[in-house]
């Protein structure tokens, strides 16, 4: 496979440009960025909602096939994420938050620690309702104005929170921001740590979400906070994903839809609560 690899880069180098901005002879004083795994636990309620999903959504999965089979298993690794983050985002019933999410408690913990600091923070979701959600828990909890910016949000109301985040002192400490909406084409470097609370799929998409802060510009070292839930499908599509990351860096390229091309049994080790993923 290694040598395979290094045939078609050869192939293909003199067709590719790429210039990354931590070579030095491209930005010379750009600061570091630090990237780390955060490994959290689910709650009890998590995990028995996260354990309904993987039997439902399994034998669904079994009897489908074609479209209808792609279709299922991204709906279901949606549903298993939503689990992951909170349940309140899961049932969408609006109840209390405190107390029913291992990520929410860590994020919260950290956040404190951050603003202790006198430091601003990026956090990413990659759904608008978490977003909803982290915003009126982090501004309460917190009692610090809590930014969030989602695909429905107005262009000049954009520009406003861009403008009011980058203020030097007064502006707001915390900005949650979409991953689709977030994601690309804005100047963010008053923050100098970037959370993903939940992960995607494809690291391009979450590497051009952490360049909002890790950009020219930015004058501090740039910590990259990745939350991952323990014995769930999301720590086992992160060691997927640094595999392949290993070869698309060789090679260039990757993508998101050879999640949807497993077997159902390569599903279902994906897919199954470890015993690891409740706290004690």
């Amino acid at each position: 496979m290694v040598n395979r690899a290094e045939a078609l880069k050869r192939l293909i180098q003199p067709f590719v440009l790429r210039r990354l901005k931590t070579d030095k002879t491209i930005i010379a004083d750009l600061p570091d960025k630090m990237e780390m795994k955060v490994f959290c636990n689910l709650t009890q309620e998590q995990a028995s909602l996260y354990e309904a999903v993987v039997q439902e959504m399994l034998a669904r999965i079994e009897e489908a096939d074609g479209i209808e089979r792609k279709g299922l298993v991204l709906s279901t690794l949606l549903r298993l994420k939503q689990v992951c983050n909170h349940p309140a985002h899961f049932v969408a019933d609006g109840s209390a938050l405190r107390g029913r999410s291992g990520k929410l408690a860590r994020l919260e913990e950290m956040l404190e620690e951050v603003l202790a600091e006198g430091d601003k923070a990026l956090i990413f979701t990659q759904f608008a309702e978490m977003g909803t959600l982290l915003r009126r828990y982090l501004q309460e909890t917190l009692g610090r104005e809590t930014l969030f910016l989602y695909g429905g949000t107005a262009k000049k109301q954009r520009d406003v929170m861009v403008q009011r985040f980058q203020e030097e002192r007064r502006g707001a400490p915390l900005f949650i921001l979409s991953l689709k909406a977030g994601g690309v084409g804005l100047n963010l470097t008053a923050a100098n740590h970037v959370f993903h609370f939940d992960r995607w799929w494809n690291p391009a998409v979450e590497n051009q979400a952490t360049d909002r802060a890790f950009r020219i510009g930015q004058r501090k070292n740039v910590q990259v906070h990745k939350f991952v839930c323990i014995g769930t499908l999301e720590e086992r599509i992160d060691q997927m994903i640094e595999q392949k990351k290993e070869l698309a860096d060789n090679i260039v390229g990757s993508g998101e839809n050879w999640l949807t091309e497993m077997s159902t049994a390569q599903l279902k080790e994906l897919f199954t609560l470890s015993r690891a993923a409740v706290g004690e």
